[in-house]
């Protein structure tokens, strides 16, 4: 059986992590684009930004696990 493809939610988990000396938070997780929202914590514009998921530090990947 092939296993469908979501979008996850991880707002409630708070999962936080640093690119380049920008803290972003994590919002949400599509796996079906490999694409992930974020909101920069430390910016007053408090825009949902979507980036590449291979962006994210290794580490943040763990928690995720897309597979």
């Amino acid at each position: 059986m092939i296993k469908k493809k979501i979008n996850e939610d991880y707002k409630a988990k708070n999962i936080v992590f640093d690119i380049e000396g920008t803290k972003y938070q994590l919002i949400r997780f599509y796996q079906s684009k490999m694409t992930i929202d974020v909101i920069e914590v430390d910016s007053k514009d408090k825009s949902i930004r979507n980036m590449p998921f291979a962006h994210m530090p290794k580490a943040t990947k763990k928690l995720i696990k897309p597979n």
